[in-house]
């Protein structure tokens, strides 16, 4: 299994530009995990063909806000690999007001849902996404209103529910 994170690790040193980082830790029962910080966007692509070169699957992608509790510009997107029982985290910053980010969907079809609820919840762009549709919420309400009015971690419990239809209704000029 770390030979499929070294190899990762070395295509990575061959095709990427300077300025990624890149940690592996193997655990007291031998598993092993590694995390890649991105230097930029343009890197994102590159590196995703080389996971799947090796076997890589995608499993899942995190896109939250980087900074504190109120809503920010400044975002992260984290995508979860794994390559043959190995875990990889590959992380791409995205500096205030940036809004792109390639599509994955042309390496990992399974990107599909997660480009979409990224670019849904926090109206960022995943450039080259085949269906670039809203996955929930109505096309009138305004792009990331969720995260305009209500941190991420609040939205996922329950309880916040009715405060959040409320904001978004008012902001709206309508009654809940």
């Amino acid at each position: 299994m770390i030979d499929d994170i070294t190899q990762v690790e070395s295509l990575f040193n061959q095709q990427l530009t300077a300025g990624f980082s890149f940690e592996t830790r193997i655990n007291k029962w031998g598993v092993v995990s590694a995390w890649s910080r991105l230097a930029d966007t343009e890197q994102l692509l590159p590196a995703a063909l080389a996971i799947k070169q090796l076997g890589g699957r995608l499993h899942t992608i995190s896109a939250y806000q980087r900074l504190g509790d109120e809503p920010t510009d400044i975002h992260e997107i984290a995508y979860h690999f794994d390559l043959d029982g190995s875990t990889l985290t590959l992380t791409v910053f995205l500096a205030a007001g940036q809004r792109d980010v390639p599509s994955l969907t042309p390496v990992f079809c399974n990107a599909d849902w997660n480009e979409r609820e990224f670019m849904e919840l926090y109206d960022l762009n995943a450039v080259g996404h085949p269906n670039p549709t809203r996955l929930f919420i109505d096309e009138n309400i305004d792009a990331a209103v969720l995260q305009k009015f209500i941190p991420f971690s609040d939205m996922v419990n329950a309880a916040s529910t009715k405060a959040l239809w409320e904001k978004i209704m008012q902001q709206r000029g309508e009654k809940s």
